[in-house]
């Protein structure tokens, strides 16, 4: 339920996105009605200065003044250039995730509250932070190992952070209902849907114990995998607030220089790193959803270690089926089955024809295939296939934004070793190997296996079913003969809610008419 202050803190992030210029600088030209005059205004409430300035200048601005939760839903709308568009999206991905550092003695503070020791009956030595970002900071400290002292680095959680990100969250809902409810035409992005993914991948970002969980699970799944790893993690040393891993000796991928100048092959680390990713989805149904170049590190023996798992993706066996068809599908030019498995997957509605929408796939396909390796781009499908689906009412599917998001995280770190980087060549192999394993005689195997675990299960809950069918008979049976009726609680409750949201609505009217006034003024 929104509140009177989550109006005014989204009418105070518009009034600086809007003066940051950022609001002016999204493309508006083909908005109707208010968006277009709220689009309008913006540009008339942008500061001189900012005009004058990259685009993605004013945003990084912008979302400094706003704060951390904004630098996360910046990232996590990089990911959606349906939303924003394509120019916008690419620009809000040079967000960097850099905040100021907070003191050795508030980290000090956390870490004795969550681990219940003192500092140093856990670690020798604790240093100054190297590294802060938006949820925690990262120390460089020493543990003792058989009588030896170990590097290791410790993450701590930022102080107040869990409350911050809370509050800025009612502003996100609210913003996301009023873009549901006043632009009919991006329903089908499902924007509420959307941000309650952003609410529960933060809330899960902030809780370390799930990050070291995902890193022991991830690494459990690829310690026979060549060329990929994860820290070992010391769970002695981590809580809800702190993480205690193996400190990694390696080169980021972000240092591309550096990583010629050692001599390591950058094209086979960039083929080992796509596929990589899509090992660990198509095979585990598990991924690392933050592979950003300055999260991988390359160490001697040119292995690729992935650190900072806050962020983790999951996709059921079918999804899993369905993104190797669709992929292996624009691979072999077979747009007929890409088509066919969107109508399958429930991703586009039944009443549009296949033959209509393949022949629009192919539309998207052949123009890439048609170009060089050094233009194929992941991020440019999916800009295309976002475009033609609109046109065939397709939603968007909150559970694959992460692996959107990642895949072209990935591409694009992959393309910054390799410029000549062929996406599709280098994902061949493994998503071959995965159709032909899992959707051949092993794959209907498994399927049957599968549906005799959901027969067996349903059948130990039939008589379950069947009393609850006798109850909601006798409960329909009684509707009919005295009609519905609330309760005395209920219906105070209804009158309640209905009360807070004439209120919101009348909140909402004040600050627009403020805004309007002060628009007035800067005109005049």
């Amino acid at each position: 339920m929104s509140t009177p202050t989550a109006a005014f803190r989204l009418a105070r992030a518009g009034w600086i996105l809007a003066r940051e210029g950022v609001v002016a600088a999204i493309p508006g030209d083909e908005l109707r009605g208010m968006p277009l005059l709220g689009w309008r205004l913006a540009k008339l409430l942008t500061r001189p200065s900012a005009k004058r300035r990259a685009r993605a200048d004013r945003m990084s601005d912008a979302v400094a003044r706003l704060g951390p939760s904004y630098v996360k839903l910046g990232q996590f709308l990089a990911t959606r250039p349906d939303v924003v568009g394509n120019e916008v999206a690419v620009d809000l991905a040079k967000l960097q995730d850099r905040m100021p550092f907070f003191s050795n003695e508030e980290a000090k503070k956390e870490i004795e509250l969550s681990l219940g020791r003192p500092l140093f009956d856990l670690y020798v030595a604790f240093d100054a932070p190297i590294a802060a970002a938006s949820i925690a900071q990262v120390h460089p400290a020493e543990v003792m190992v058989d009588g030896e002292p170990r590097k290791v680095a410790v993450k701590v959680v930022r102080p107040g952070v869990r409350v911050a990100f809370a509050r800025d969250l009612e502003s996100f809902f609210l913003a996301a209902r009023m873009q549901a409810r006043f632009l009919r035409a991006t329903r089908r992005l499902r924007p509420i849907e959307v941000t309650e993914l952003l609410a529960q991948t933060t809330r899960i970002e902030m809780d370390l114990r799930l990050e070291a969980a995902a890193l022991s699970e991830i690494a459990e799944n690829t310690r026979d995998d060549p060329g990929f790893r994860v820290p070992r993690v010391d769970w002695e040393r981590t809580g809800r607030d702190v993480i205690t891993m193996e400190w990694i000796d390696g080169i980021k991928m972000s240092n591309v220089q550096a990583l010629r100048d050692a001599g390591h092959d950058l094209p086979l680390l960039a083929a080992s790193l796509i596929q990589s990713f899509l090992r660990h989805t198509l095979r585990d149904g598990f991924f690392h959803a933050d592979m950003h170049p300055g999260n991988l590190f390359v160490e001697a023996d040119g292995g690729i270690v992935a650190v900072d798992m806050g962020i983790a993706g999951r996709l059921g066996r079918k999804e899993r089926r369905f993104l190797a068809e669709i992929l292996f599908g624009f691979i072999t030019r077979d747009y007929r089955r890409v088509a066919e498995v969107h109508f399958e997957a429930g991703y586009v509605p039944h009443r549009h024809d296949v033959d209509a929408f393949a022949q629009a796939i192919r539309a998207i396909g052949e123009p890439i295939h048609g170009q060089s390796a050094e233009t194929i781009s992941m991020a440019r499908l999916l800009t295309l296939l976002f475009e033609v689906t609109e046109l065939f009412d397709m939603e968007t599917r909150p559970e694959l934004v992460l692996l959107q998001k990642t895949m072209v995280v990935v591409e694009g770190v992959s393309r910054s070793l390799d410029p000549a980087f062929n996406m599709w060549r280098a994902a061949e192999p493994v998503v071959g190997d995965w159709i032909r394993g899992n959707l051949g005689s092993r794959g209907m195997l498994a399927d049957a296996r599968d549906g005799a675990r959901a027969l067996v299960s349903i059948t130990r809950q039939l008589p379950e079913y069947a009393a609850r069918a006798e109850r909601l008979s006798l409960a329909l049976d009684g509707m009919a003969e005295n009609g519905l009726r609330f309760d005395p609680l209920t219906a105070e409750a209804i009158g309640k809610a209905e009360a807070r949201h004439t209120r919101s609505g009348r909140v909402a009217l004040w600050v627009i008419a403020a805004l309007l006034a002060v628009i007035a003024w800067q005109v005049s």
